[in-house]
């Protein structure tokens, strides 16, 4: 899947056109931002990939050394306005629409997703502030989107990861500012040598502890102050993990380190979501980038791979043997769907932010969707170029071995799996009478599927709290089943050479959605 497709499955997003229309885009200026993001990838992004994975990330006198070439790469892409390029001009952004920012990014993410941590978090952080804070977006967010400092998200701990309202951080007011002292975990580059500062934005107790949520507040925490001096945060150590070797996921310490109150205190989870909205935006884009690249990767080795046929003839390429092209079909199917997923969702989430209620309403049910599939079939697209490479496959000569360890995650962070369910089906669908209604609406073409979805959720809206808990996983994937139909309808009508791919998911369709009614049954009796 190339820029060229891409495109075209983005000229087939509802609402696309419009957006571009109202940024002043045409079809060649996208297909050279398109080329250009795929060249960058291919021709930078992913050999710095490659080393980067072997050398990893170091703690040195204190402080993380990052792999070489990361600081010069990372200098340049922000010059050339890759990191945020959807935030204002005024920000230093390109005023961009958010599809296009999601459509140049399926080229970085699967190239070196490691390497991306960074650029997601800046971005995001620099769209939260300008929502949240503007006298701190007008001095952050220009120098966040040229690449000169950088940010963090600062919420897990190591007694309260998803269970937030146990955060112990503890932020007390010192005159205009504050003083943050505690320890946070699993802080993507937490620290490194990359930019000239990092701001990270961290949730802190600023209410007693048994408030929960409520008494919890956002504040930036810069890594220097403005003299230049250190601000009281100690990196104690890097974790040592599976995957995303070229990306320091830091364990920070703060000792009443200097902080800033972003928006109104209390309200820090809040404020903070709309930085958590665009990381799970950025998860699913990350899974649909791996995808793209696996399914690539593979396609070409299975065309220059040449194995059996006749023994008094010359091997034939893989490509031809029919076994192969079934797992090459099915690469091309996660990967065209979880491509037109991500801009599906970007779209809408673009037109959410311009007023459309509506829009916004819909982004919130697609957002668990993009963030839990474009994980786990961007791992299943790593898992099936490794099958197609065979025993190449499992050795560091080919990416996907990389590609295999570094997808893992994406089912674990910013959100699991079980939370992205309870989001989409108690706090979406079961808590607003409207959601489900507006959720089926465009997605009239796979009215019996949409029929049978509409069932599990009626079924499961009578039913006590612990039964919605255990079914919530599969009534999501009922979700997933119907919005991916509807999507593989759309893209094989449309793009003809995506047929073959969208027939052979539309296939398995009713056993998808019948392997969710089983499991919403057994929930109900367990």
């Amino acid at each position: 899947m190339n820029a060229a497709l891409i495109g075209r499955i983005l000229e087939t997003t509802p609402g696309w056109n419009a957006q571009a229309q109202a940024a002043g885009l045409d079809a060649t200026d996208i297909a050279q931002m398109l080329q250009a993001a795929e060249t960058l990838a291919q021709d930078r992004m992913a050999p710095l990939a490659a080393q980067a994975d072997a050398q990893g990330c170091r703690l040195v006198d204190g402080r993380v050394v990052t792999p070489k070439g990361y600081k010069t790469l990372y200098r340049q892409m922000g010059a050339d306005g890759w990191i945020a390029p959807d935030l204002p001009p005024r920000l230093g952004g390109l005023g961009l629409p958010l599809a296009c920012h999601v459509a140049t990014s399926l080229f970085f993410e699967g190239a070196a997703q490691p390497f991306m941590m960074a650029h997601g978090a800046a971005r995001a952080a620099a769209h939260c502030l300008a929502q949240t804070a503007p006298d701190l977006a007008e001095l952050w967010a220009p120098r966040l989107a040229a690449g000169d400092w950088c940010a963090t998200i600062c919420i897990s701990e190591p007694d309260a990861g998803s269970d937030v309202g146990r955060i112990r951080t503890r932020a007390e007011a010192d005159g205009p500012l504050w003083r943050l002292s505690g320890t946070k975990c699993w802080i993507s580059f937490g620290d490194h040598d990359l930019t000239d500062r990092i701001g990270h934005l961290a949730l802190a107790r600023t209410g007693p502890p048994d408030e929960g949520t409520r008494g919890l507040s956002l504040f930036l925490v810069p890594d220097v102050q403005d003299d230049g001096t250190r601000n009281g945060i100690t990196v104690e150590r890097i974790e040592d993990k599976l995957g995303l070797h070229g990306s320091p996921t830091c364990v920070l310490r703060f000792d009443g380190a200097q902080a800033h109150l972003v928006g109104e205190a209390g309200r820090g989870l809040p404020l903070l979501f709309r930085m958590i909205e665009l990381m799970r935006l950025q998860v699913g884009t990350q899974g649909a980038g791996f995808a793209r690249d696996c399914a690539r990767i593979a396609r070409g080795y299975a065309q220059d791979r040449r194995q059996g046929g006749r023994p008094d003839a010359p091997p034939m390429p893989i490509v031809r043997h029919p076994d192969v092209d079934r797992q090459l079909v099915w690469l091309d199917a996660r990967a065209v769907l979880l491509a037109a997923l991500a801009l599906d969702t970007a779209v809408t989430m673009e037109a959410g932010r311009a007023g459309d209620a509506r829009a916004a309403a819909r982004s919130a049910l697609l957002l668990p969707l993009v963030k839990t599939f474009g994980g786990e079939l961007g791992q299943a697209n790593a898992d099936g170029a490794i099958q197609v490479l065979g025993g190449a496959g499992y050795t560091r000569d080919w990416p996907v071995e990389r590609h295999f360890r570094d997808a893992r995650i994406t089912t674990l962070y910013e959100g699991t799996t079980g939370m992205q369910a309870q989001d989409f089906v108690l706090r979406r669908l079961l808590r607003d009478p409207e959601a489900l209604g507006l959720f089926c609406a465009p997605l009239a073409g796979s009215a019996a599927l949409c029929d049978r979805f509409r069932a599990l959720v009626q079924q499961i809206a009578q039913a006590p709290q612990p039964v919605q808990l255990r079914a919530a996983d599969a009534v999501m994937r009922a979700g997933w089943c119907v919005l991916a139909d509807a999507l593989a309808q759309r893209l094989g009508f449309a793009l003809p050479e995506t047929a073959p791919a969208m027939a052979l998911w539309q296939a398995h369709a009713p056993a998808d959605m019948a392997r969710a009614e089983a499991s919403v049954a057994w929930a109900a009796t367990a």
